[in-house]
């Protein structure tokens, strides 16, 4: 699609970033984060080194979606892995290849970056996500994703 920019979050442009975060919770039927969480996402977007990397996608200077990843280690590559946490494109903006133009700046930076993999979730119900991955590449593993929530820790 032409006039896609792909721009890295700067404390000018965070609320942008926090509003896609918002449409992405209420896709995901999640809550959205609270006013501390909020505040947390920038200080450790902007901390050093930061605890994540956030971009967004901008259509004709609109912003319409976004992506965040951090890099995790394997062991048994002895490699870097990028690993993608959020991808967004508001509904409005689907299916104009904005997704696919953050997976493929995703896959890029691994590259770049040296990583041996690239590692995501999806949500089971999320069909049009597991099709968009599974058109771009992604084979779905043999693991259980498991988690423990901070007040269990």
């Amino acid at each position: 699609m032409a006039g896609i920019r792909i721009e890295p979050i700067t404390p000018g442009n965070f609320f942008e970033l926090l509003q896609l975060i918002d449409g992405l919770a209420q896709y995901e039927h999640l809550d959205p984060p609270d006013h501390a969480a909020r505040e947390r996402l920038f200080t450790d977007a902007f901390s050093d080194p930061p605890h994540y990397e956030a971009y967004l996608a901008r259509a004709d200077g609109i912003p319409v979606g976004y992506v965040t990843f951090y890099l995790t280690y394997s062991t048994f590559l002895a490699l870097p892995s990028l690993y993608l946490e959020d991808i967004f494109v508001r509904k409005e903006f689907r299916h104009r290849s904005i997704g696919r133009e953050l997976f493929g700046f995703c896959r890029n930076i691994a590259r770049e970056r040296g990583c041996g993999r690239m590692d995501w979730q999806v949500l089971t119900w999320n069909e049009p996500a597991i099709r968009f991955y599974e058109n771009g590449g992604g084979k779905r593993l043999d693991w259980y994703a498991y988690r423990i929530e901070r007040q269990e820790l």
